[in-house]
């Protein structure tokens, strides 16, 4: 009796131990302009203390796996976002549709949602303006008659551009 008593609680403590979430941080960025510098530190650091599981799409994916429905598990199964906004984030319709995941999914669960502005003006991606503007302009030429995925890319940039982050002109 005592020892299934010891097995259920020790089943107990380890279910209750047991991760919530497969990554702790999912990182967003344009890989054009920042995954050889900045993300490719950033990843190094948060990896360098092991507690952090961090999802980076080049080191998480599975050969041959689709990386839509993956990256967006990912997104689902992660507990807190990074978003590192750079001057060609907007230019990939793929980081829009990551960005829109992100807030669909975690604003739902009140995770946490960081963004980092690399070499951008937050006021630029609150409002559009800029390399933003410019993104948008060929967005509208592509995706012109829908209105619905262009307006969901433009209240996520405004979104992550009201949230409190980091901007890289503060830091050297």
């Amino acid at each position: 009796m005592a020892m299934s008593t010891q097995r259920a609680s020790s089943s107990l403590l380890l279910a209750e131990s047991a991760p919530r979430w497969k990554h702790d941080v999912f990182l967003s960025f344009r890989g054009a302009d920042t995954r050889v510098g900045f993300i490719s530190h950033l990843y190094h650091e948060l990896q360098y203390w092991q507690a952090i599981r961090t999802f980076k799409d080049d080191k998480e994916l599975e050969v041959g796996a689709s990386i839509s429905p993956e990256l967006l598990s990912a997104i689902e199964q992660s507990h807190l976002a990074i978003v590192v906004l750079s001057p060609n984030y907007a230019s990939s319709g793929w980081c829009l549709d990551e960005l829109a995941k992100i807030f669909e999914s975690m604003e739902t669960r009140d995770d946490t949602i960081l963004p980092v502005f690399f070499h951008v003006d937050p006021c630029d991606v609150r409002y559009q303006r800029g390399s933003f503007a410019q993104a948008f302009a060929k967005h509208e030429e592509r995706y012109g008659k829908d209105r619905d995925k262009l307006n969901k890319w433009r209240a996520a940039l405004r979104k992550v551009a009201s949230l409190s982050g980091w901007d890289s002109k503060n830091y050297e």
